[in-house]
């Protein structure tokens, strides 16, 4: 994993030599009047030195927590990340495990059911949720739900539960409004934060578990047409047995590395979706960063999701010997 980081540094590294020294010292300004000083921010940075130089000096940086000041919302972009990620993960955390659960299930209802009712209206689904764009289906949420029927609406959470927690009588522990109103047993306030959830979470579904449904029902078929299938029919074992126990197991090796992708995709910002629906996380403010052109904030959301994709493929690969047992760690 470590030499994968290490050429993820080198690619952010690289996109930053596109820019002139000035524009790169541009990461390091708080203040506009430090703009008059803008060569000794450079010799200061080191950024009129060779690129090796830089490179290790910007690394330093990075590993102490550095990554420069966002300009858009005038803070450290490293707490910027921290601050917006708890609303990226409350998203993932709903809508990953769904979107697993629901495209492994009707993946291999599909397989099981091959050339059945069941099976070609699965597909028609899959098809139909792979091909939606994520902002027309939020926005046709949104229309329906909350122009047409005025809930669900957008946002985190409404005016008066947001006024209770900027209070100071609710306790903030995660930043994750649905755990932080059960360990504040408000129950008003996990109703609302759990309303707030449903359009942006059903619209990652749709649009996610379609892959896993059709990645799934491949991998089950493959299963179902080898010989130790066949083998354990022969034994006598119960169908039941044969699919949950055998089959299924051995068909989830795709679709883990597939899991754990879209759980890094979440994890690492919802772009569109948390922009359509005002879910202020990493990817809302990666998104208002990129229309200010506030290059440290763009620059600090592209390094932390590419570690998220490094730490979400390292998990796979060791889910991998506790799924197959023909795999082995070490």
């Amino acid at each position: 994993m470590i030499p994968v980081l290490i050429g993820v540094t080198l690619l952010i590294f690289a996109i930053t030599q596109l820019f002139d020294p000035y524009m790169r010292a541009s990461l390091y300004i708080r203040d506009p009047r430090q703009a008059k000083n803008i060569e000794g921010i450079i010799r200061k940075y080191g950024l009129d030195q060779p690129v090796y130089i830089q490179y290790f000096r910007w690394l330093d940086q990075v590993l102490h927590g550095n990554l420069g000041w966002s300009q858009s919302i005038h803070m450290p972009v490293l707490d910027a990340l921290l601050t917006h990620f708890p609303a990226t993960a409350e998203l993932a955390l709903y809508a990953a495990p769904l979107t697993i659960i629901i495209g492994i299930t009707l993946g291999k209802l599909a397989a099981v059911k091959k050339d059945t009712a069941i099976d070609h209206a699965t597909r028609i689904m899959a098809i139909i949720g792979w091909s939606l764009p994520s902002f027309w289906l939020g926005i046709m949420l949104l229309a329906i739900f909350y122009g047409g029927l005025g809930i669900f609406s957008p946002g985190r959470l409404s005016t008066w539960a947001e006024n209770l927690v900027l209070s100071g009588k609710f306790k903030v522990y995660t930043g994750l409004y649905t755990i932080d109103a059960i360990l504040n047993l408000n129950g008003a306030v996990l109703l609302d934060a759990l309303s707030h959830l449903v359009l942006p979470v059903t619209t990652l579904v749709i649009i996610n578990m379609a892959l896993l449904m059709r990645i799934m029902r491949s991998s089950m078929l493959e299963q179902l047409n080898k010989t130790y299938v066949i083998a354990a029919r022969a034994r006598g074992l119960k169908w039941k047995t044969v699919i949950d126990k055998h089959a299924t197991r051995n068909a989830l090796i795709s679709v883990v590395t597939i899991s754990g992708l879209l759980t890094a995709g979440m994890l690492s910002g919802m772009v569109i979706t948390e922009t359509v629906f005002e879910f202020k996380g990493i990817g809302y403010w990666a998104a208002h960063a990129a229309t200010q052109l506030d290059i440290p904030a763009v620059l600090g959301f592209a390094l932390f999701a590419g570690m998220v994709f490094v730490i979400a493929n390292l998990i796979v690969d060791i889910l991998y010997a506790y799924i197959d047992p023909r795999i082995r760690l070490g």
